[in-house]
């Protein structure tokens, strides 16, 4: 393993973002075309066609309880190039979908396929750093990751204008193929030999009861989960607030790319400031804010309408502002005493977050109809629990050695 004071490549964090940009840009890319696709494969209830993103992550929980294993069998990279060719046979299936039944069918499969190069951009992560060294790299590569939310609506929507929403597919695929071409000729495998685990029917449980003995991973893999559920509220009905509820449906990609921005800075940020502050630290202070935001807004809007754009543009730029001191650090704690099943590890992880991510969303996103005060009732009720849990497990951070 290298040594955390090892300085990072930057073709590697460039390419473990681009590992996982492939999964917004599968999500993001298609927002604007949802009621597109909607009319095309005769599904015109907006509340229905939100299964059209919130179903892409119940593949990428599933996908990962296969694949992260199977690399801890087999090594990183053949796992990644299988979730590759799921990914493509899974777009087919949505191009030439006739109805929301089989293209949710084949959203549903499109994020198992996105579920290893995902799952395992991390598992590589953490074969090569650790601590908040490991936590710096992967705020760096979250930060390039958000890149393409910011910029993936306004491409959709070129590209919905000229050549309709399958040629959305087919960039994916194009993009998906580079990516795994750079991943074959550029990235060593990084699970040595020594610590490939032979493959049995008792490799998952016995994961299963390796990571349950940790408290922190289990903590923060339920935190992971609170959270990630409150922002697919968001990400789900971002569509229906912005085009229908505000009328804005020409400058809703430029106003998705704005908040992304917002956490894509404190993103930048976090990998700069983590060395200094520490993980949990940064962490729960931005869980603390995060939840006091979303109550301040509950508060001041109460059985009213919704306040002007700019109003709430400003308080969704702070939450989001808030989730890249969270997101990178929650599964960097999560994953740093379990190094040793990585591959495992970071399946159990985002399995068992997308799982309590998604029925809240679903459950949360019903109410987000006529006014937008319902998602920061989820965002606070997430934020509390995360709050309390935190301070639950919390510890004094390990004390950086510096040479």
């Amino acid at each position: 393993m290298q040594k955390e004071t090892q300085k990072p490549n930057f073709e590697f964090i460039a390419l473990m973002a681009a590992l996982m940009s492939i999964v917004a840009l599968a999500i993001d890319a298609l927002l604007p075309a949802i009621s597109n696709i909607g009319v095309d494969i005769n599904s015109l209830d907006s509340t229905d066609n939100q299964m059209l993103v919130t179903m892409i992550f119940l593949g990428l929980g599933l996908g990962q309880l296969f694949f992260g294993p199977l690399s801890d069998c087999y090594g990183r990279k053949p796992v990644v190039y299988a979730g590759f060719i799921l990914f493509l046979l899974a777009s087919i299936i949505c191009l030439y979908a006739p109805s929301l039944e089989v293209m949710v069918l084949g959203r549903i499969l499109q994020g198992i396929g996105l579920s290893a190069p995902r799952t395992i951009s991390i598992s590589i992560i953490r074969d090569t750093y650790e601590g908040d060294y490991m936590a710096k790299i992967m705020s760096f590569v979250v930060a390039f990751f958000i890149l393409v939310p910011v910029v993936a609506p306004a491409i959709g929507k070129v590209i919905l204008d000229s050549f309709g929403w399958k040629g959305i597919f087919y960039v994916q695929l194009i993009f998906a193929l580079i990516i795994a071409l750079w991943f074959w000729k550029r990235q060593p495998e990084t699970l040595h030999p020594e610590f490939k685990i032979p493959f049995s029917g008792h490799v998952f449980i016995d994961g299963l009861k390796e990571f349950i003995r940790h408290k922190e991973t289990v903590a923060f893999t339920i935190t992971s989960g609170l959270v990630t559920g409150a922002f697919l509220v968001y990400l789900s009905s971002a569509q229906h607030i912005f085009e229908d509820q505000y009328a804005l449906k020409e400058v809703f990609p430029y106003i998705f790319a704005g908040l992304a921005i917002s956490i894509g800075l404190s993103t930048f940020l976090n990998g700069t400031l983590v060395m200094r502050f520490g993980m949990r630290k940064l962490s729960f202070m931005a869980t603390l804010a995060f939840t006091i935001i979303a109550l301040l807004y509950t508060v001041l809007f109460f059985n009213s309408p919704n306040p002007s754009i700019y109003v709430l543009v400003a308080f969704l730029s702070a939450q989001f502002f808030c989730l890249g001191f969270m997101w990178g650090n929650f599964r960097s704690i999560a994953m740093e005493p379990i190094g040793h099943i990585a591959g495992i590890g970071a399946a159990i992880n985002g399995f068992v977050s997308t799982i309590f991510a998604i029925p809240i969303a679903t459950f949360i996103g019903e109410f987000v109809k006529n006014s937008v005060w319902p998602l920061f009732v989820g965002l606070a009720v997430c934020g509390l629990f995360s709050v309390l849990i935190f301070m639950l497990v919390r510890r004094k951070p390990r004390r950086m050695v510096t040479a």
